[in-house]
C-alpha cells in the first residue's frame, strides 16, 4: 500500500467513482453545515474495550447533567441544553442509548457489545466564549456520533493487498509461537487441501469454520489477541453464511493453479470481500468522520503478557495508519474530510489505583509512538488518556502482612470468581490489583518477570442521590477531558 510524502498510509480505490462520491457527499453536508454546524464523531476499539459504555455515559452526563469540570464549556455554564435529535442516515441503526441507560442505571449491569455499525445525534445548545460571537445569540453543534466495531478497521488495509499477499501474512501470523496451539486444528486440516483442487464449496466451509474458530481463539482472555482481520470473520452480522464470508488463507500463489481451482475460488471470494464489505464501510461511513477516539482494553493484553502487548501495539498501528489525518484548505475541506484529532482512551482505569493511571499512558504512548509522530506530522492531534466511561470502583487501603496497600473496592459481577470466591452480585470487596511498572518498555521484554495484574469485573455502581433526592449521573474518570478534547474548540 503507497504512503504519501509524511509516510501515512493512503487507501486506494480500483476506480474514481468510490471517491467522486465521497466528495459529492462531503460538499452537500458542508452546505448543511453553513446552518447547522456538525461533527461526526467516530467511537471504535477492539472487542470489549467499552465503546458502548462511553457513548452512553457521554451523552446520559451531558443530558442528565453530570460532573464534567474539565469540560469547559459544560462547567462554566455555556451549554444551555443537550438532547437527542433524529439522525441524519436513515439507513444506518440508531444506537439504542435508552435500554442501555435502563442496564446500567436499573439493572446495573453492563449493556451489550458493540456488534455492528449505529448512530446517535445529539444536538448542543451553547454560548460562545467569544465576545464577537455572543453579539449573534446562541449557537448549536450537531454531534453525530458513529459507533462501529474496531475489527472493521484492520479490514481496510487488505484494500491493499491481493489474496496471496494476505495468505503469506495470516499464514505466517499463525506460526507465530504466540498462536500456535490456537491454530493448530486449521493449520492441520489445512495441510491436507491442495489449492489446485477442484473448487468445493463444503471444504471452502469446513476451512472458513475453522479459520473463524481459530480468530475467536486469538481473542480470548488467556491470548488476548488483537490482529485479527478479516473483522467480519467474527461479526458476520446478515452476511453470515455468504461466499463472501466463505474463505481463509491458501499457500502459494493462486494464479498458478488452474481455472476452477479451490485457490482460485479462494482468492475470488477475498476479493468480493473486500468489495462487497470493505470498501462500502469506508465509502459510506469511514471517511465522513470528522474527529475519532480509539478506546483500548490494554490491561486486558498486559496480563496476557508481552505476546498480547506487542499484537496490541501492531494492531492499533494498523489502525491508526488507516485515518486520513491532519487539515485540510478550506477549499479542500468541502470536497474531503480530514480527522484532525484523534484520542486514544486507554479504558478501565477504576480497575487501577489513580497512581498507575500515568503509567497506563505511558505505556499506550510507547507501543504507540511510530504511529502518533506520523498523524502528528501529517497535521493532526493525537492524545492519549485513562479514563473510564462509568466508574465501577472507589479507592481505599488495605494492610496486609503489616504493609497498607492502595487498594480499589467494587461489586464484583454475580459468578465472578476470585481467591477461590465465587460472588453474589451484591458483596463488595477491596483487594490490592497491583502495580504497573514504572518502566513502559518492560511490557514488551519476553522473559521478564513480572507481578501479574489481578482483575475483577465489577457491577455498574449505584447511582448516588442528592439531599433532594435527585438522581446523579453516572461517574466516570476522565470523561470530561475526552469531552475537552474532541469537540471542545467547536463549542469555543
Amino acid at each position: 500500500m503507497p504512503a504519501d510524502r509524511q509516510g501515512w498510509t493512503r487507501l486506494n480505490f480500483s476506480s474514481l467513482t468510490d471517491e467522486a462520491r465521497i466528495a459529492l457527499s462531503t460538499l452537500g453536508e458542508r452546505a448543511g453545515d453553513i446552518l447547522s454546524p456538525t461533527v461526526r464523531l467516530g467511537v471504535t476499539g477492539l472487542a470489549r474495550a467499552g465503546k458502548t459504555v462511553f457513548i452512553t455515559a457521554l451523552v446520559h452526563n451531558l443530558v442528565h447533567g453530570g460532573r464534567l469540570p474539565l469540560f469547559r464549556a459544560y462547567s462554566t455554564g455555556r451549554i444551555s441544553d443537550a438532547r437527542l435529535e433524529p439522525q441524519p442516515d436513515d439507513d444506518v441503526p440508531r444506537f439504542d442509548y435508552e435500554d442501555h441507560v435502563r442496564a446500567l442505571v436499573e439493572e446495573r449491569i453492563w449493556p451489550d457489545s458493540t456488534r455492528r455499525i449505529s448512530e446517535l445525534r445529539l444536538t448542543i445548545a451553547y454560548d460562545s466564549a467569544s465576545f464577537l460571537r455572543q453579539r449573534f445569540g446562541s449557537g448549536t453543534l450537531n454531534l453525530d456520533i458513529v459507533d462501529y466495531p474496531g475489527e472493521w478497521l484492520l479490514d481496510l488495509p487488505l484494500l491493499g493487498k491481493d489474496f496471496e499477499s494476505w495468505s503469506r501474512e495470516a499464514l505466517a501470523l499463525a506460526h507465530d509461537p504466540s498462536r500456535a496451539s490456537a491454530a493448530e486444528r486449521w493449520l492441520a486440516r489445512l495441510a491436507t487441501i491442495d489449492p489446485a483442487a477442484p473448487e468445493d464449496d463444503v471444504v471452502a466451509k469446513e476451512l472458513a469454520a475453522l479459520f473463524t474458530d481459530y480468530l475467536r481463539a486469538c481473542r480470548a482472555d488467556e491470548n488476548a489477541l488483537s490482529t485479527l482481520p478479516p473483522g467480519r470473520f467474527l461479526m458476520p452480522g446478515d452476511l453470515d453464511g455468504s461466499p463472501a464470508l466463505t474463505f481463509c488463507p491458501l499457500p502459494g500463489a493462486p494464479d498458478a493453479t488452474p481455472a476452477g481451482s479451490l485457490a482460485r475460488m479462494m482468492g475470488r471470494r477475498f476479493e468480493a470481500y473486500k468489495n462487497v464489505v470493505v470498501k462500502p464501510f469506508f465509502r459510506d461511513h469511514f471517511a465522513r468522520l470528522d474527529r475519532q477516539i480509539v478506546l483500548v482494553d490494554a490491561l486486558q493484553a498486559l496480563n496476557a503478557g508481552p505476546a498480547a502487548v506487542a499484537d496490541l501495539g501492531a494492531a492499533l498501528t494498523e489502525i491508526l495508519s488507516c485515518y486520513r489525518p491532519g487539515t485540510t484548505s478550506w477549499l479542500g475541506s468541502l470536497l474531503t474530510r480530514r480527522i484532525d484529532r484523534i484520542l486514544i482512551g486507554a479504558t478501565k482505569a477504576d480497575h487501577l489505583h489513580h497512581a498507575d493511571h500515568d503509567r497506563l499512558e505511558r505505556i499506550l504512548a510507547s507501543l504507540l509512538a511510530p504511529a502518533i509522530d506520523r498523524a502528528a506530522s501529517a497535521g493532526a492531534r493525537v492524545e492519549i488518556a485513562a479514563l473510564a466511561s462509568v466508574r465501577a470502583t472507589k479507592e481505599g487501603i488495605v494492610s496486609h502482612g503489616g504493609e497498607k496497600l492502595p487498594s480499589i473496592i467494587g461489586t464484583p459481577l454475580p459468578g465472578e470468581r476470585f481467591a477461590g470466591e465465587t460472588y453474589d452480585g451484591r458483596t463488595e470487596i477491596a483487594f490490592f490489583p497491583g502495580d504497573l511498572p514504572r518502566d513502559p518498555e518492560s511490557v514488551r521484554e519476553v522473559g521478564r518477570a513480572a507481578a501479574p495484574l489481578r482483575f475483577v469485573r465489577f457491577r455498574p455502581p449505584a447511582l448516588e442521590r442528592t439531599a433532594e433526592g435527585v438522581t446523579l449521573s453516572l461517574p466516570h474518570i476522565r470523561l470530561d477531558r475526552a469531552l475537552e478534547f474532541l469537540i471542545g474548540d467547536r463549542l469555543a
